[in-house]
């Protein structure tokens, strides 16, 4: 009896590793890959040409940076724009670790508060039931269609009569309204069994403890993708200071950064081309860093959300 059992297992045991080995599920390199990577291989990099170029571009000396036609590649790579940007921070009438320190603060708040209200908002839309559900969940679809620049009256007028011009709270309360955001978590809870709720409603949980206790551990995925498009949106934004921001001290990294090349403020557009090319780079590196960091929960809450 015992050997017929040990020669079961080991014919599952060969079917097992015959499949991990076969093109099916190749454990390693698989000759059946080969078609995979003709495609994906060009695929990558294309589209990592466009960060090759932010990074080619810092380095370029002047010369490179008004070449015609325009390079792609460094061919003299200097550091001399990086220098040059570095001295022009220490000529700033308002130091520029003010305006570091704005971005640093208003961009960790943002995607804090972002994070709580789209994870309570989701948890509503996808497990509880309520009047307008889904009327609610349409107007967040529905919004997702539309373009910043086609709300950029409507949002300024609602700033303006909720008194909130000129104030560190405009940074904050528009960007809390992530359509995308609500989107993504409300279809990732709603791979969560509904079982698993009305299991601790019978134990006596509350809504807050299933929130924190159950939820929340559960789509952790999810609230750092949607932690990293608010990252992105908010430390990237020089749109809120220069529209509803007139005091300089208020005003963010990424709104200074933008100066560099403006004619509005004095500067040399042409003379400021290199500096502005090693601010993009600076300012391009706390996305890339994060985006590496959490891209693995970038992926599971693709797979998970309905997009791909």
């Amino acid at each position: 009896m015992t050997r017929v059992v040990l020669k079961r297992s080991n014919k599952k045991s060969s079917r097992y590793s015959g499949i991990r080995n076969s093109r099916i599920n190749p454990q390693g390199f698989h000759t059946s890959q080969l078609k995979f990577y003709l495609v994906l291989l060009p695929l990558a990099v294309f589209m990592l040409l466009p960060i090759v170029f932010i990074f080619s571009h810092a380095f370029k000396p002047a010369d490179e940076l008004f070449a015609y036609p325009p390079r792609f590649f460094v061919l003299d790579p200097t550091v001399k724009n990086f220098t040059d940007l570095f001295s022009r921070f220490s000529k700033s009438g308002i130091p520029v670790t003010r305006y570091l320190f704005n971005s640093i603060l208003i961009t960790a708040v943002t995607v804090a508060a972002s994070v709580v209200v789209s994870t309570t908002a989701a948890y509503a839309l996808s497990k509880k039931r309520f009047k307008l559900k889904n009327v609610l969940f349409t107007v967040n679809t529905i919004a997702l269609m539309f373009v910043p620049i086609a709300v950029t009256i409507p949002r300024f007028l609602i700033i303006e009569r909720l008194n909130l011009m000129d104030s560190f709270w405009v940074h904050i309360l528009p960007a809390l309204a992530l359509p995308v955001g609500l989107f993504l978590l409300k279809q990732f809870m709603d791979g969560i069994p509904n079982e698993v709720i009305e299991a601790a409603e019978i134990d006596g949980a509350t809504d807050v403890a299933i929130y924190w206790r159950i939820i929340l551990p559960m789509i952790k995925p999810a609230m750092a993708t949607i932690a990293i498009l608010t990252f992105q949106a908010t430390w990237n934004n020089a749109d809120v200071s220069t529209l509803y921001i007139n005091s300089e001290s208020l005003k963010t990294f990424a709104f200074y950064l933008t100066t560099l090349t403006s004619t509005a403020t004095g500067a040399n557009a042409v003379a400021g081309q290199g500096m502005a090319a090693a601010a993009t780079l600076i300012m391009f590196l706390p996305n890339l860093i994060i985006f590496i960091l959490l891209q693995s929960q970038v992926m599971s809450t693709m797979s998970h959300s309905g997009l791909k």
